[in-house]
C-alpha cells in the first residue's frame, strides 16, 4: 500500500495549498494513505544552528518521509516562483548531505500547487524542477494540477467546491499513487 507523505509550502492559517492538500487526503485511492504535513515547526535554515544538530521539528519529518512510499509536494507560487518558506523547508530536509539519498534519491515525488492568480502555479513548478533534479528524486510527469483562481475553487472552510477541480485532483491522485505503487514493486 503506498504510503504518501503530503507537504504543503504555505504557513498560512487559510493556505488554499495547505486545503489541497487535506482534499488529496480525502480523495487518495483506496490501497493509499497520505499524511499531510506543514513546515510549521521548521525554523529558518542556519549552518550553525545544523552544526548544534538537526532541530527536532526537521528531524521528524525527515523520518516521515524517510519511511514514505512517496510525497507530494504542495507548492505556492509567490512572485512567480517557489515561496522561500518552502525552500528553506526542503534545504533542511537535505541537511546534513549524506541524508539526501535517505530522504529523496530515487523517492517518487509529485508536484502541485494552488494560487489566486490565473496561471496556478505554472511558474513555481518549473522553478522546483532544478532543485527536484539536484535532490535525484523520482518526479512523476504523468499528470498535472494547476489550481488557479483559487479564491473561487474552496469555500470558507478550505473545501473544494469546484466539482471540476475536484475530478482533476481525484485522477491526478490515482495517476500519482499508481505510479508510487509501481516503484515500489521495482524496489523489491
Amino acid at each position: 500500500m503506498p504510503a504518501i507523505v503530503g507537504l504543503s509550502g504555505s504557513l498560512r492559517r487559510g493556505s488554499f495549498n495547505t486545503a489541497l492538500l487535506r482534499e488529496a487526503a480525502a480523495l487518495v485511492p483506496a490501497g493509499s494513505t497520505l499524511d499531510v504535513r506543514t513546515l510549521h515547526e521548521i525554523p529558518l535554515y542556519n549552518a550553525d544552528d545544523e552544526a548544534q544538530g538537526i532541530p527536532d521539528a526537521v528531524a521528524r519529518l525527515k523520518d516521515a518521509i524517510a519511511g514514505a512510499s512517496g510525497l507530494l509536494l504542495v507548492t505556492p507560487e509567490y512572485n512567480n516562483s517557489i515561496p522561500g518558506v518552502f525552500k528553506n523547508g526542503i534545504d533542511w530536509l537535505s541537511r546534513p548531505p549524506a541524508d539526501i539519498k535517505r530522504i529523496f534519491a530515487g523517492r517518487p515525488v509529485g508536484l502541485i500547487g494552488a494560487s489566486p492568480g490565473g496561471f496556478g502555479t505554472v511558474l513555481a513548478q518549473a522553478a522546483w524542477l532544478p532543485v527536484l533534479r539536484t535532490l535525484g528524486v523520482d518526479l512523476w510527469t504523468g499528470g498535472r494540477l494547476l489550481v488557479s483562481r483559487a479564491g473561487g475553487v474552496f469555500d470558507e472552510h478550505g473545501a473544494i467546491k469546484d466539482d471540476a477541480v475536484r475530478q482533476q485532483l481525484r485522477l491526478f491522485l490515482e495517476g500519482f499513487s499508481a505510479f508510487v505503487a509501481s516503484r515500489q514493486k521495482d524496489t523489491r
